[in-house]
């Protein structure tokens, strides 16, 4: 079911529900997802509380949730989403258009995200559209960075570990590495068949932020907190070639919050052409805490294999 509310500020929200769970994606701004949880229960994303209820003007503002970004991240990655989008619904799916980014810098670029809640439990699909109404073309990428609440810990997977002989020789992904990404900070946590990175108020580190990307051809990546479950799956295309060295996931952290990022295929876009980028969304009450591998194979794995 879906209506229209407001919500902290925002008069244009609408509330996507069932009997287990709610969404809600802003209309004033956006597109955004601003918040998926259990009905009665709270919010697995995170807000940004001193950006809640603001609209227009030419600063950034995180907001927090969900977005649709440009890789790679330069100026126009930056564009403010501080405009009220257009909305299109269509039976139990809305589309939320936002304006044509042609405001001083602009990019003219176009962003949708369309969504769609299933009548049971707790499936969400985003198709993500990103059209080029520039009169040349450009080359990027969809990025989609879901902005998690504090507290918890990231789960990728990684490819399957198989010992060299001679139909091994070749690398099976990468690991990208940014100027801020210590490998020895303790929120990370590297293991034989998954990464995890953990949220913390307080790190006593030397860098607050850390990040890193793989090519993920398993298509999930998962968040932790709390006895929540959160679990994003993306389309992986074979042969096609991603940003940030071959990066289709990417996880970043700082002291607010944790972003859980799928990426689609770079492209050139031709005027007018467009690409699109799809998720689906999970979401998972009483799941038993842990910390190693064999949590995750017991208590994480079966959850996402049965989804």
């Amino acid at each position: 079911m879906i209506e229209k509310i407001s919500w902290h500020g925002w008069k244009n929200v609408y509330r996507f529900w069932n009997r287990a769970v709610q969404l809600l994606v802003l209309a004033d701004v956006g597109p955004r997802v601003i918040k998926y949880g259990f009905e009665g229960d709270d919010n697995v994303l995170c807000e940004v509380d001193s950006d809640s209820g603001f609209s227009g003007g030419n600063d950034f503002r995180l907001y927090g949730g969900h977005r649709l970004w440009v890789s790679p991240e330069v100026e126009r990655t930056y564009f403010p989403d501080n405009c009220a989008v257009q909305t299109e619904r269509d039976g139990s799916r809305v589309r939320f258009t936002a304006p044509v980014e042609n405001v001083v810098p602009g990019t003219n670029l176009q962003k949708e995200l369309e969504v769609e809640l299933e009548d049971r439990g707790s499936r969400v699909h985003l198709r993500h559209r990103i059209t080029n109404h520039d009169n040349r073309p450009t080359e990027l990428a969809p990025w989609c960075p879901t902005m998690m609440r504090a507290g918890g810990r990231a789960i990728l997977p990684l490819p399957p570990r198989i010992a060299m002989d001679k139909a091994h020789y070749l690398p099976v992904g990468p690991m990208t590495l940014w100027s801020f990404t210590d490998l020895a900070d303790p929120r990370w946590h590297f293991g034989t068949e998954y990464i995890q990175l953990e949220q913390q108020a307080e790190p006593a580190v030397r860098f607050e932020e850390q990040m890193t990307g793989i090519f993920n051809p398993s298509g999930w990546g998962a968040y932790f907190s709390s006895g929540l479950l959160f679990v994003k799956r993306a389309s992986v295309i074979a042969g096609a070639t991603y940003p940030d060295f071959g990066c289709n996931f990417e996880v970043f952290t700082n002291r607010m919050f944790l972003e859980l990022e799928t990426l689609g295929p770079s492209v050139r876009l031709e005027p007018g052409e467009q690409t699109t980028h799809t998720e689906t969304w999970q979401l998972y009450s009483k799941v038993p805490p842990g910390q190693d591998e064999q949590w995750i194979r017991s208590a994480i794995l079966p959850l996402v294999n049965a989804s």
